[in-house]
């Protein structure tokens, strides 16, 4: 921009130094002009009076020369008096010793023959070639005739001084006219371009993205307009591009943390948008997937084949999908919509991924657990209904099948009676508000006192059960006799799934806030796949050993809720044929609730 302001300047100052030069020429010639005019007819004049005083003193015959050579040094030129025909009648003499005699002659001569016989009406005649002469005439009359010429030649030094003292005059002045005016253009062009210079470097900066750049706001109308619009235009370009930016943020937000994955394709098949839980859900890359063509970078044939559809139809459509993830597969809810602009132009495709597997698994389980609960209570039921039914028909008068039949019908009912209780036991902890009894527990001393309850069973199998407790006293914040249910049914089921003549070992491990206890067995083990379903309702990892075990299948759950009531974490390690390991971690200080 101080290009700009330069051009400006020097354009204004060319101009006004052509109109100076110009209007010095016109003043130079008007001066030189009037200055020569005077100085003629001044001439003129003289020569007239000298012409009249020679008439008369009595002609070009009676000359006073002694007062032509006064008349001659006070004008400070050279007279010459001739008669018609050029004879020289007198002569004052040359003013310097630079003009020759002959040359003088001769342009007398001329001036006689050209101008004077010529009629002409110019009196005056100027002589260069390094002369620099000037020449009036006038007649000499005398008695009503012309008798004669006098001639008055004098140098042009003074019309020259007088000519470069005009010039002079006019430099001078014109060169201060023109300093002030570069000073005074430097100032105003600068005042009035200085707020277009702002102005354009805040435009270039709006349009470089930079919305924060303002310009000052000039007091003058015309450019404060100018600013005051430009800064207008950037507060309202930023508050925009705010407002952009804020509801951008909120989308980018809310695309990216949806639980739902997102898949956007433009109107020519390329993918442009994909959200994270899509990428963490079907485990892609970002850069393989944007402005790539869908059909070559998805991999599940059933959503290609849902895209289509919809470019097909344009209209929407909702599918359920099983699609294979890794070694797993999920079920997935799939939204698609077609995207239509203004006059129902063609934009794209948006697809809603919405994993639905563990809802399906809930499915399942409730299903199982409707199930089970069906068969657990369908088989003492159907056993006791069976006897009852035998001892009616007359079964009851043989003692000895009486006796072992109503063994059978208590086994039953207690078995039935057990199922019940577990049901409502583990209801109960499921129920919102279900609340500990926490207090000081010494943990070696609450193993050491559940022993003898597991004794008898794993006599019943020789299996030897070694406790390893802490060689120091620990107390721990807990539920003592929810812990003490918890160990009882872990113990309880290495010891049912043990193998005659094993071992259960039990052992307690102090961590800075927590304690873990250790509960291994030596058993038959539990398959990698089936751990995550162990915990719950009436999953059984040994079919044909459910009924042998004695167990309800509900025991493994309401230990899970207990510890997680707790605040505590079970884990299992295990491999089939050679035993399970079940680890409860618990804190020494009960965490408290965060409000």
């Amino acid at each position: 921009m101080i290009k700009y302001r330069t051009r400006l300047l020097f354009g204004l100052v060319t101009l006004i130094f052509i109109v100076l030069i110009g209007l010095g020429i016109l003043l130079g010639q008007l001066f030189k002009t009037h200055f020569i005019s005077t100085y003629d007819s001044r001439l003129n004049k003289e020569s007239s009076l000298i012409a009249a005083f020679i008439e008369e003193g009595g002609g070009i015959h009676h000359l006073n020369e002694k007062e032509l050579d006064s008349f001659s040094g006070t004008l400070d030129s050279r007279i010459t008096v001739t008669d018609l025909t050029g004879e020289l009648k007198f002569d004052s003499g040359s003013i310097d010793n630079q003009v020759d005699e002959k040359k003088h002659l001769s342009t007398l001569e001329n001036i006689i023959e050209t101008k004077v016989n010529g009629n002409s009406n110019v009196q005056a005649f100027e002589v260069g070639g390094g002369f620099n002469l000037h020449y009036y005439w006038h007649p000499i009359s005398s008695n009503g005739a012309e008798e004669g010429y006098l001639f008055l030649s004098t140098k042009l030094t003074e019309i020259q001084k007088a000519y470069q003292q005009i010039w002079w005059l006019l430099i001078i002045s014109l060169g201060l006219a023109l300093i002030v005016i570069l000073i005074l253009g430097a100032r105003i062009t600068a005042r009035y371009t200085k707020p277009i210079e702002s102005a354009t470097k805040v435009a270039i900066e709006l349009a470089k993205g930079n919305y924060r750049a303002r310009t000052y706001e000039d007091p003058l109308e015309e450019t404060g307009m100018l600013s005051t619009s430009i800064n207008i235009l950037a507060r309202n370009l930023q508050g925009m591009v705010k407002a952009n930016e804020i509801q951008q943020g909120r989308l980018s937000a809310l695309i990216e943390n949806m639980g739902s994955g997102l898949l956007l394709i433009n109107s020519k098949g390329h993918i442009n948008l994909i959200n994270r839980t899509f990428i963490e859900v079907f485990r892609v890359e970002r850069q393989n997937y944007l402005n790539r063509l869908y059909y070559h970078v998805i991999e599940h044939q059933e959503i290609s084949d849902l895209i289509e559809e919809i470019f097909m139809t344009e209209q929407k459509v909702k599918k359920q999908m099983h699609l294979p993830i890794g070694i797993e597969r999920r079920y997935f809810e799939v939204y698609g919509v077609p995207i239509l602009g203004t006059n129902e132009e063609w934009k794209g495709i948006l697809l809603v991924f919405h994993d639905i597997t563990e809802i399906k698994k809930l499915e399942q389980v409730r299903k199982d657990f409707v199930a089970n609960v069906s068969h657990e209570l369908k088989t003492p039921i159907t056993s006791i209904k069976g006897f009852t039914e035998t001892l009616l028909d007359g079964a009851k008068e043989d003692k000895d099948a009486l006796e072992h039949f109503l063994k059978i019908i208590l086994e039953e009912s207690d078995r039935l009676q057990s199922l019940i209780l577990d049901l409502l036991e583990l209801s109960k902890i499921e129920q919102q508000g279900y609340t500990l009894s926490i207090r000081e527990v010494n943990i070696n001393q609450l193993l050491e006192e559940m022993l003898p309850i597991v004794n008898q069973k794993a006599e019943e199998k020789e299996i030897k059960i070694i406790l390893q407790p802490l060689q120091k006293n620990i107390t721990i914040d807990g539920d003592y006799y929810r812990l003490k249910q918890i160990f009882i049914n872990l113990i309880s089921n290495a010891i049912a799934y043990s193998l005659q003549g094993g071992q259960v070992t039990v052992s307690i491990k102090e961590g800075k806030n927590t304690i873990a206890v250790s509960i291994s067995d030596t058993g038959i083990g539990i398959a990698k796949e089936e751990i995550p379903r162990i915990f719950e309702r009436f999953y059984r990892v040994d079919k044909a050993r459910s009924r042998n075990s004695g167990g309800t299948g509900l025991g493994l759950a309401i230990v899970k809720h207990l510890v997680e009531a707790h605040k505590g974490k079970i884990s299992v390690e295990s491999a089939l044929g050679k035993g399970t390991t079940f680890i409860i971690e618990l804190h020494k200080t009960f965490p408290k609730e965060r409000k």
